[in-house]
């Protein structure tokens, strides 16, 4: 048995393509695509992840937490029934992962351990991939 191992024969959850991603890879600041893509887990995602950069970390925690949100809310509306496998490797998969992430960090980094723990434990049991890749 390998780690990462889907034993409950759950399938993967894949979410369809973000428009959002193709507006942040132009180079478009991420508050206009989050106003534009209010949905965008990745643009929550990547707010939270330049406030935390940046040491703001109380915005970075209410980026992440709507970000958590609005991936929690595509993963339910594409099958997910809060648990099984959200690979990595499927790129629209990546915001809500990052963003499970960056809630993590954010709660670190004020003290909120239990959340820390609870959304890092998100991330590894929906990607153990992405959990490396984000450094949890």
């Amino acid at each position: 048995m390998t780690a990462g191992q889907n034993l409950l024969g759950i399938p993967p959850t894949n979410l369809p393509d973000d428009p959002a991603a193709a507006k942040l890879e132009e180079g478009v600041h991420p508050e206009q695509v989050a106003a534009a893509y209010p949905t965008s887990s990745l643009a929550w995602a990547q707010l939270a992840e330049d406030a935390l950069a940046d040491g703001l970390t109380v915005q970075g925690y209410a980026y992440a937490r709507t970000g958590y949100h609005r991936g929690l809310d595509a993963l339910r509306k594409n099958g997910w029934r809060g648990q099984g496998p959200v690979p990595w490797s499927h790129e629209p998969n990546r915001g809500v992962l990052r963003a499970f992430a960056a809630l993590a960090h954010a709660a670190a980094a004020i003290g909120e351990t239990d959340e820390q723990q609870r959304c890092t434990q998100l991330l590894r049991d929906s990607s153990a991939e992405a959990a490396a890749e984000l450094g949890l």
